[in-house]
């Protein structure tokens, strides 16, 4: 499924997200996946458990090609075989990238680096793929390409947990959604239920 995260600037969105993968650890409570803690797991082995994050603001390595940027999310592969394979699938996915396979991250468009990231990520072949603000600073018609990528991505069998700055288009896209306030889950629900709380409306989706 598609679950959502939404809350105002500083209420621990992507913070939640940098616990999951690992970047953060937790001061309390614990994270589990698949029924398994992993709050006391290095990163690198939470992501060989099939944890992806696609961080906010991209960072991608501005001085490697697309195709090297590529290849490091599949840094835990050892199967050439294997990841040329993914590299395969991600051009399919995004032929935008295949055609500028060997420009560097850094010369591509906002756009483009996006794409870029989320390519990354899936390198991992994950089962759950963390997304941190996808839509951030892109043009309206590439918000809405992106947006279609994470429901193509969904329906192929992955979980997506996505933090989104735009509320209204997350929550058109998820199947369940929680608010965050300071750190602490204020409401949940549908994202049906959430869309139509008069709190949700006038707070995140600029209704009266």
């Amino acid at each position: 499924e598609i679950v959502t995260l939404i809350g105002s600037n500083g209420a621990g969105k992507s913070t939640t997200l940098r616990t999951i993968s690992g970047l953060v650890k937790p001061r309390q409570g614990e994270v589990l996946f698949q029924g398994r803690p992993i709050h006391r797991l290095p990163a690198h082995q939470i992501v060989a458990l099939g944890v992806g994050h696609v961080p906010e603001g991209r960072r991608i390595f501005p001085r490697l090609t697309v195709e090297e940027n590529l290849e490091i999310g599949a840094y835990l592969e050892n199967d050439r075989k294997v990841v040329q394979k993914r590299k395969e699938e991600v051009f399919s996915l995004f032929p935008r990238l295949y055609e500028r396979r060997a420009q560097k991250g850094g010369t591509l468009s906002g756009g483009e680096q996006q794409m870029l990231a989320i390519g990354r990520a899936l390198m991992q072949n994950p089962k759950i793929l963390l997304m941190d603000e996808p839509s951030m600073g892109l043009a309206p018609v590439l918000v809405d390409f992106i947006f279609e990528i994470i429901q193509k991505l969904n329906r192929e069998g992955r979980t997506i947990l996505l933090v989104e700055q735009n509320a209204r288009l997350a929550l058109q896209i998820a199947h369940r959604g929680y608010v965050l306030a300071t750190g602490e889950i204020t409401l949940s629900g549908s994202a049906k239920e959430l869309a139509q709380n008069p709190e949700v409306q006038k707070a995140y989706l600029g209704e009266e």
